[in-house]
């Protein structure tokens, strides 16, 4: 079998994964990542469906249940700090989809790097400079490290993808907004949730507090159009952003951006969809947020594992051929983005609804809807008896 040699940006989710089935597949895997060392902090994230069937596959199922947050419930919560709604997580999920597993994203990246790193070369603080392919390859070149030739090029780099950058064109040409900004940062442990997640509406705008193994976490969610001169790197024009934006908001929202505007690990982004006809060019091709981004609310961690195994599973499959692997990639895993993008609009406008009224009539919704899967449980239950 034909070994490839493939360069990855990013030692992210989708990079790590990659990178482990390449190796299984006998290709060589070398990641490329602009940090000195993975991603340690971010909100969590799920693994369900499809990627926990690759998890299970890689033998790492375990080490996740171990890392996973066991949030009992989600507790709605009115401006004042009063519950108006509240979900039984837990038992939803053992009813419902009892493979899936949620843990914080730094723990996740760390299981999936531990379970490829003997298998593939990671180098970390550097960053590709340029590509040049022809038709046996591509020379690249880096920061730091010498120039090096592949015979291809992955960018699972996220949102802001270098790669896409260099091989596809400017951002501007893919990227598209969504409508929301948020943030996400640890908490002091002062602001604890305990076991459950909390969840403010104001109208436009949400507040969560999420329990984490280590410390809480807070997202920030509001509605704006694009913000005239946004720089996704600027720390301090974020902290100023969201002071502005939540400003107006009670309960525990002063203490969490006190927090903030003292963090060092504040994230802050616009929501976005990537949209893109093709996800290869030549032979550099895009995977997880870098090729379709569905941003927030769109499963984005199980994307990157299923598109990481469907794209090694194709060179595996085909890899005299890197157009049609790539090709038969994108039909493949484009069936499990679409439904995704399409419902980013939709998942938004339930979770931080726009208007007062919105916000009830969810609410309402909500437990009408826990109410009759409850009854229809207790049935179910008593028929099997």
């Amino acid at each position: 079998m034909l070994r490839l040699e493939v360069l990855i940006s990013g030692a992210g989710i989708a990079g790590c994964t990659l990178a482990y089935w390449l190796a299984r597949y006998s290709h060589s895997a070398t990641v490329v990542e602009r940090g000195g060392a993975l991603r340690s902090s971010g909100s969590p994230v799920d693994v369900r469906g499809p990627a926990a069937d690759v998890a299970e596959r890689m033998g790492i199922t375990p080490k996740l249940q171990e890392a996973r947050t066991r949030i009992a419930g989600v507790t709605f919560l009115d401006r004042a700090g009063r519950r108006s709604a509240h979900v039984d997580l837990e038992g939803l999920r053992r009813s419902i989809a009892p493979k899936d597993i949620e843990l914080p994203r730094g723990d996740l990246s760390t299981i999936l790097h531990e379970a490829g790193r003997d298998g593939a070369e990671y180098i970390f603080g550097d960053s590709i400079t340029s590509l040049a392919q022809d038709d046996g390859g591509v020379d690249v070149a880096f920061e730091r490290s010498r120039p090096r030739r592949f015979d291809l090029v992955v960018g699972a780099d996220g949102l802001h993808s270098n790669v896409r950058r260099l091989a596809f064109g400017p951002e501007s040409d893919f990227v598209r907004h969504a409508g929301l900004y948020v943030a996400t940062l640890p908490l002091p442990p002062s602001i604890d949730p305990g076991r459950e997640m909390l969840m403010l509406n104001a109208p436009g705008k949400s507040v969560t507090l999420h329990p984490s193994r280590n410390s809480p976490l807070a997202a920030l969610i509001f509605w704006s159009p694009e913000i005239g001169g946004f720089d996704h790197s600027d720390s301090g024009q974020h902290k100023r952003i969201l002071g502005t934006a939540f400003a107006d908001v009670g309960w525990k929202v002063p203490d969490i951006l006190d927090a903030a505007r003292a963090a060092r690990e504040l994230y802050f982004d616009s929501v976005s969809r990537v949209e893109m006809t093709s996800w290869a060019c030549g032979r550099v091709a895009l995977l997880g947020d870098a090729s379709s981004c569905v941003s927030l609310f769109g499963d984005g961690s199980t994307l990157a594992i299923a598109g990481a195994y469907a794209l090694a599973t194709a060179l595996k499959e085909i890899p005299t051929d890197h157009a049609e692997a790539l090709r038969q990639y994108q039909a493949q895993h484009g069936k499990l983005v679409r439904p995704r993008q399409r419902n980013v609009s939709l998942i938004a406008s339930l979770i931080v609804p726009r208007t007062q009224l919105s916000i009830v009539l969810r609410n309402q919704v909500l437990l009408r809807a826990l109410s009759a899967f409850a009854a229809a449980r207790r049935i179910g239950r008593r028929q099997s008896a």
